[in-house]
């Protein structure tokens, strides 16, 4: 709950509305202590009186009635017949949706069809309807408006429900001997419960505007009893000479209802498990930059990476995910990065251009430059045309980035003419020959392929493909192979040896595997906790590991024909980013390690191009 609360209140308008909703129901919950007069008792001589005359604060009405005293009741009855209809919408639709969803075929077919029924009329016509059939009155008014807005909820639950009937742990319930009954409410809906929740807070307020419309017509409340609505139809007739006895339950309900679909979409940011980290805002086009300190001068590499810090800020927590990281590639080159997951070596590649998410993403620190020019101080426009044309990314899962609803070959092309001005029919021969360069058989035919269609290594071709759609100087591979099977990785790794030869590319290979980066990459980076433990030419890293967690790495990778031997593991976890020991992140974990290695800051030392941050190297440097 705490939790919740302080999701909620991070989004200020969803704050806003809670405090304003909440005074309002103060307000209406100490209407029966508070020294008000009769809303009911009238007083002729005193007709229209206005605000702030003697005794009576917000003026008089077209009886004589005190508008303060009629507000504040009018208000309670409101709020309560509002909430009272959510309610009952959304109990009966939930448990509508709850039953066509998980029993499915024809009891879905019929119920639903009904309720296409129901919404095939304008809501407010039915619920007029509703109420000519069932008179005027107040509870007539809740029964019509609850009724017409029951198709709402019954849609949206069956369709989460729908998803949810078909998952193993639905399956696991039915094998374990569990009742239709007990798995709907055990197993469907604790998990729907959200979405209902969810819903119930954006209609509240939609709900005590259809009542108050319905007592405006005159058939909700009837006299003399007082609501918003009926206060508003009576003061119709003087609008023009006593405006203060519409203004004032106008205003009332203005705040209700606004107040309400504040705090109902802040409600369904807070309880939306993908924003959990808080970063209940849209992320910007480009990352967020707070330089402190010098910037780093320039070099004369194709790509240079110089003390970069890309940090995550989320509340009073500070995540360095990249800390003081500096890499560097040149024209024709392969540059493996090595590491445990969150070690930081997606955020560094996803820095380069940018992409990492703000909020929460900030670089705080450092430089990265593209032939001299630093990336971190251009505009959004000028980073977004080198984006794709001077520095391309294949990421690891090809199916979650290539959109599911265009064609590969529509996708390519898009992909070429971000860039370049050129027509659908050359864009398309430019597409078939990507996917000529990457080894699809009958690549023509797989221009109209969806994604989906396409097995795992074709996709990762078409990934590739687009990352070469504009000749680029320099790709960065996200762990492209991780999901493939042996033959495909190997026949990924060798297409990628060949493009980077025959065009001069420069490489930044992300990546788990040590296999990988002894058969692409030149040389190698170890990352841990965020920094650079080591670095030098792949195979002075791999035949002599200096520092002791790539001597652990290496270790855990299983060799062929080698006998049998235990399989190595490195103990402990890695540490949390937003509370790293002093230090050497890696200390807790090496056998090595002494009471020297947990104090101060250790520098990445050694005769480049090895260098490894260690105080006791496996061997001298």
């Amino acid at each position: 709950m705490r939790q919740f609360l302080k999701l909620l209140f991070r989004n200020q308008l969803a704050a806003f509305g809670a405090v304003v909703l909440g005074f309002i129901l103060v307000l209406a919950l100490l209407v029966p202590v508070l020294p008000l007069q009769d809303p009911d008792v009238t007083a002729t001589g005193d007709r229209f009186l206005r605000p702030f005359s003697e005794g009576h604060l917000l003026g008089t009405d077209h009886l004589g009635r005190d508008l303060l005293s009629r507000l504040l009741w009018g208000t309670r009855l409101s709020l309560a017949v509002g909430i009272a209809a959510a309610v009952i919408a959304a109990t009966i639709g939930s448990a509508i949706g709850i039953i066509a969803g998980y029993f499915g075929g024809r009891t879905d077919n019929l119920i639903m069809r009904g309720v296409d029924m129901l919404m095939a009329f304008p809501y407010i016509l039915l619920a007029l309807a509703i109420v000519a059939a069932l008179g005027p009155g107040l509870m007539n008014a809740l029964i019509a408006v609850a009724a017409v807005n029951i198709p709402f909820f019954a849609r949206n639950i069956r369709g989460v429900t729908v998803s949810l009937a078909g998952r193993e742990f639905i399956d696991a319930a039915r094998l374990a001997g569990m009742g239709h009954v007990r798995i709907i409410l055990t197993e469907i809906l604790p998990n729907v419960l959200p979405i209902i929740v969810i819903a119930m807070s954006t209609t509240v307020g939609w709900m005590i505007l259809e009542t108050a419309g319905l007592s405006f017509l005159g058939l909700g409340s009837q006299p003399p009893q007082a609501d918003l609505g009926s206060m508003l139809g009576e003061a119709r007739d003087a609008m023009i000479t006593a405006p203060h006895t519409s203004i004032v339950p106008g205003v009332m309900i203005f705040l209700i209802v606004m107040s309400v679909n504040l705090l109902g979409d802040g409600v369904r940011d807070a309880l939306d498990p993908r924003l959990k980290s808080g970063a209940l805002s849209r992320p910007q086009a480009k990352t967020l930059v707070e330089r402190k300190g010098a910037v780093p001068p320039a070099t004369d590499d194709l790509l240079s990476i110089q003390d970069l810090e890309t940090q995550f800020h989320v509340g009073k927590r500070v995540y360095r995910a990249v800390n003081k990281v500096s890499l560097s590639v040149k024209p024709g080159e392969c540059l493996g990065v090595i590491g445990e997951s969150g070690s930081g070596k997606s955020v560094t590649a996803l820095s380069v251009m940018g992409l990492v998410a703000s909020p929460p993403g900030v670089i705080a620190g450092g430089a990265v430059r593209l032939e001299g020019e630093d990336l971190l101080d251009v505009s959004y426009e000028k980073l977004r045309q080198k984006r794709g044309e001077k520095v391309a990314y294949i990421f690891q899962d090809p199916l979650a980035t290539l959109h599911p609803l265009y064609r590969v070959g529509d996708q390519l092309a898009e992909a070429i003419q971000c860039h370049h001005k050129v027509s659908d029919a050359k864009a398309r021969e430019r597409a078939l020959e990507l996917l000529k360069a990457v080894r699809i058989p009958n690549a023509e035919s797989r221009l109209k392929n969806y994604p989906h269609e396409m097995s795992g290594g074709m996709r990762q071709r078409v990934g590739i493909a687009m990352a070469m759609a504009n000749d680029p100087d320099v790709i960065i591979a996200d762990e492209p192979t991780t999901a493939l099977d042996v033959t495909v990785q190997a026949q990924i790794l060798a297409l990628l040896d060949d493009l980077r030869r025959e065009r001069g590319l420069a490489i930044i290979f992300i990546t788990h595997d040590f296999g990988v980066v002894a058969q692409l990459c030149d040389r190698v980076a170890v990352m841990y906790a965020g920094r650079i433990v080591e670095q030098g030419p792949t195979n002075a890293v791999l035949d002599a590991p200096a520092h002791p967690y790539t001597k652990r790495l290496i270790a855990c990778v299983p060799e062929l024909g080698g006998g049998r031997r235990e399989l190595a593991a490195i103990p402990g976890l890695p540490p949390v980013v937003d509370k790293l020991p002093e230090g050497c992140a890696f200390a807790p974990r090496c056998q090595k390690a002494r009471e020297e290695c947990q104090k101060g800051e250790i520098g990445l030392e050694g005769a480049a191009p090895r260098k490894v941050r260690c105080l006791y190297p496996e061997e001298a440097v």
